[in-house]
């Protein structure tokens, strides 16, 4: 048992927990409890936690259980640690029992769902015309049938129907899938990244940038059943539906673990053995699996994997890939280690600063020796180039950070009449692609420079509507993108999907479709930054509340990393993908920055716009 704590959520005598034994119970005075007086049941909503210690099993149904026990009965096991619900299944009919399907949809309540039960009388009862009960909650999110999470507030509604099978109630028609409190859903659950590559632009690939880039996409997997042979399952069923058409794999159609249970050795080496349909695999596609394989499992891992081994079903080896070689497949931002952060200082002049200093310095070149004033700037991420928006926000400009280069004619221009209707901080994605908005109310547009200097290409996005661009930040891979879009007075974060399609005549043409929120519980969004593969901070403010800095994960979902210092209005945030890089934000104190461990630190008291490379 380790150090767990196994709880029965319909609590019985005493006798019971000795079934389950006693190791974990002794820490908190098992030796000594009182043998004698009353039991009360404990519902899933009078537990103070979600602690991740405690296991959870159901108790079956007893004799006479009337309905409103038997739908208290199985929500409380659904919530259990069993592999395949055996406990839940007793409180329903057979036929019921053999259709359920539990992970076909979760639907997770704030609270935990209220169940509300009419049980028949009169001549209902003599009909035998069954029991009725009605769950309801305050929806928060769902999780569909491939484990994507999806935030959803509003009522939740849904109705159980029980009957009588030899003398007792029974459920015959359950919910669709599970019905969870949020607190169980976390206690459950545990994100997960699955790791598919981007699917490469047809000019992009013919000049040969970023061929091979996996992108994280973020699933919630049962915590305590088989952690990592679950993770494995999950990445050979294929990527999220909101992901699929921008990213794929490299394992073949219906490959599959012939191993029921999966586990890292002693030198924390994973070998899999794959089904048949992997069987004849050329070696650059095995190396392309195994990391695939590697960095799905590396991000559950608590120490670094030495190396993935993918077989054929016989046991005899297909490939071995080592992280070193896997390197070449890593996510975009964590190939290119930054020690530079950058910002516009005082004079409107870009400067840096390095991780190992607390002193900033001018940048080489037009846009740290004041040829430009600039409001607002992106670095690409080979440090090489930069790009500013001028002062008034109506001219962008890209050019090298070097000594003695010129600073060029502008590349784009705006036409807006004022500084906060004009052109947004830019971004750079890992292709070398440079992208803008223009706020302009008579012509807004997101827009797209190829290598940075192509010709500017508007990117549609049709699920905008009358909202505004205030802002963006394109992830290292450049197949997703996060907006700051304004609407009836709010500013949100959404995150689109980059699409890019080849036109019969050869050129390519881009669209950002299935705009989602990612931070639905904030009115108002001030400023945000990629902080990982598949996580951002946020700047913002929920109704009637105060300024909150804090992490989002892009699913929409609450990230598990600790609360962040607090700060006194924000008004800018920059973040490296790489997580062991320090924040950056712009602040009333002036440019902060906040180290590992440590609190915010002040680095200058005049200056603004940080970014880190991208």
């Amino acid at each position: 048992m380790g150090s767990d704590r196994h709880t029965n959520r319909r609590w019985r005598p005493l006798r019971a927990f000795a079934l389950l034994g006693c190791g974990a119970l002794v820490a908190t005075g098992c030796a000594s409890m009182p043998d004698s007086g009353e039991v009360h049941r404990v519902d899933a909503s009078q537990r103070a936690d979600a602690d991740a210690q405690v296991r959870v099993f159901g108790v079956p149904p007893r004799s006479g259980e009337q309905p409103n026990e038997i739908v208290k009965g199985f929500l409380e096991a659904t919530t259990s640690d069993e592999v395949d619900f055996k406990t839940a299944r007793l409180y329903l009919t057979k036929e019921a029992s053999k259709n359920w399907k539990p992970f076909s949809r979760t639907t997770v309540l704030q609270d935990g769902p209220i169940p509300r039960t009419d049980v028949p009388a009169g001549e209902q009862a003599a009909r035998g015309e069954g029991a009725t009960a009605e769950l309801s909650g305050k929806q928060v999110a769902t999780v569909d049938q491939k484990q994507a999470y999806t935030p959803g507030g509003g009522a939740y509604r849904t109705t159980i129907h029980l009957t009588k099978v030899g003398g007792e109630w029974r459920i015959d028609v359950p919910p669709d899938g599970l019905v969870l409190g949020k607190a169980d859903f976390e206690r459950i659950y545990r994100s997960v990244n699955k790791y598919y590559f981007a699917r490469t632009d047809p000019d992009e690939k013919a000049a040969g940038a970023q061929k091979e880039v996996l992108v994280a996409d973020p699933v919630y997997l049962r915590r305590r059943i088989d952690p990592l042979t679950s993770t494995v399952n999950a990445l050979l069923q294929g990527p999220t539906q909101w992901l699929s058409r921008v990213v794929g794999t490299t394992f073949p159609r219906g490959t599959a673990v012939v191993d029921d249970t999966l586990s890292l050795d002693d030198s924390n080496g994973l070998r899999v053995r794959l089904n048949d349909r992997a069987a004849r695999v050329a070696a650059p596609q095995c190396d392309r699996m195994a990391a695939q394989l590697l960095y799905t499992v590396q991000d559950q891992a608590s120490a670094k994997i030495s190396r993935v081994e993918l077989a054929r079903k016989d046991g005899s080896e297909l490939c071995v890939l080592k992280p070193g070689e896997a390197a070449a497949y890593a996510p975009a931002g964590l190939r290119t280690h930054s020690e530079h952060q950058y910002f516009v200082d005082s004079e409107h002049r870009l400067a840096s600063l390095s991780d190992g200093s607390d002193e900033p310095s001018r940048v080489e070149g037009p846009f740290g020796d004041g040829s430009v004033q600039l409001g607002a700037v992106g670095v690409d991420r080979s440090e090489r180039f930069a790009a500013g928006v001028s002062l008034d926000g109506r001219s962008l400009y890209v050019a090298p950070m070097s000594s003695g280069a010129e600073q060029g004619e502008a590349r784009l221009h705006s036409s807006a009449k004022r500084e906060r209707d004009a052109l947004t901080a830019p971004s750079w994605d890992g292709n070398g692609n440079l992208w803008v908005a223009d706020r302009d109310p008579d012509r807004p547009r997101l827009l797209r420079l190829s290598a940075g200097t192509g010709k500017p290409e508007e990117v549609e996005v049709p699920a905008l509507g009358d909202g505004r661009i205030e802002g963006l930040r394109v992830s290292s891979d450049g197949v997703r993108i996060a907006l700051l879009v304004t609407r009836d007075g709010h500013t949100s974060l959404e995150l689109g999907r980059v699409e890019r399609t080849e036109t019969r005549g050869g050129e390519v043409s881009l669209l950002v479709r299935d705009l989602r929120s990612v931070a639905p519980q904030l009115q108002h969004v001030k400023a945000a930054s990629w902080a990982g593969s598949s996580r951002l901070v946020v700047v913002g403010t929920e109704a009637g509340g105060v300024q909150q800095l804090q992490y989002v994960e892009t699913d929409g979902s609450s990230s598990n990393t600790p609360t962040l210092p607090g700060i006194n209005d924000v008004r800018a945030v920059a973040a490296s993908e790489d997580k062991n890089k320090p924040l950056m934000a712009h602040s009333s104190d002036g440019i902060v920055r906040l180290p590992l461990d440590a609190n915010w630190k002040l680095v200058t008291r005049k200056g603004s716009a940080p970014v880190y490379p991208g």
